[in-house]
């Protein structure tokens, strides 16, 4: 056994068991995941995707890394205002990788035959299957959590983008309001996996969904984390009052 712990929900384990385990949960809830999201926020977690994307503002002929990028909801986003940028301004197609370590995520994905401009891999966030400085830009939307070393992964993250390239994390956090944490938390704990089990059939995979989050670093620790990753100008964006984050960084 590692001599440092992982953590799978709330619960303390070997680093080597965390990606069976995510593994395990995913492939339960691939084909009913976006369902999911759409029934867990009220649908809110598309304007956080968009504003995601909007912010990310993919342009002719970059090559982004969706990462973590399951069924390519935000890959499809990126591909749109892609497109819309070459209207304007000419220039070649963009290039949006999805990468998730998930196979039944990416063939859920494949199923829905996404833009022209999206490519899928399998591949692990912690060791991406390619080369240093490749890419313009790295998202990860709601992903970064499941892995088992999340500094590990920004360190890749650094890694593939070229100088000057764009990094943004998507991902529950900590609302800082006393009264709208209490209130989350009840909603997560009492309402989610009860959702769970009547939508996808599947209680225990929503239950460690939710205690993954309250696991997760508060905005301000992930942002030094990132900072320590080697990224420059780290901010981040709350939405819907901290229930969500949007982390950005500049690789130099």
């Amino acid at each position: 056994m590692s001599d440092t712990r992982a953590t799978f929900g709330f619960r303390d384990i070997d680093p080597a068991d965390k990606p069976s385990l995510v593994r395990g949960v995913f492939d339960r809830v691939a084909s009913r995941y976006d369902l999911m999201n759409d029934v867990m926020s009220v649908g809110v977690h598309r304007v956080w995707k968009d504003m995601c994307a909007a912010r990310l503002n993919p342009q002719p002929g970059e090559r982004i890394i969706d990462c973590a990028g399951g069924t390519g909801d935000i890959a499809e986003r990126l591909a749109r205002l892609a497109r819309a940028a070459k209207r304007r301004r000419g220039g070649p197609d963009a290039e949006i990788l999805v990468i998730d370590y998930n196979a039944e995520m990416v063939a859920e994905g494949r199923k829905r035959g996404l833009s022209r401009e999206i490519a899928w891999s399998v591949g692990d966030a912690q060791r991406l299957p390619l080369p240093d400085a490749c890419a313009d830009a790295y998202v990860i939307s709601f992903g970064i959590r499941n892995v088992t070393d999340i500094s590990a992964a920004l360190s890749e993250a650094r890694r593939v983008l070229k100088p000057g390239g764009r990094f943004l994390c998507l991902e529950f956090s900590q609302p800082p309001a006393p009264a709208l944490r209490a209130a989350y938390d009840a909603y997560s704990f009492k309402v989610i996996p009860a959702m769970g089990a009547m939508v996808a059939g599947d209680r225990d995979s929503y239950q460690y969904l939710v205690e993954s989050i309250r696991r997760f670093p508060d905005q301000q620790t992930f942002a030094n984390m990132i900072g320590e990753a080697g990224f420059q100008r780290v901010s981040f964006t709350n939405f819907t009052g901290g229930v969500a984050a949007l982390h950005h960084g500049w690789a130099v």
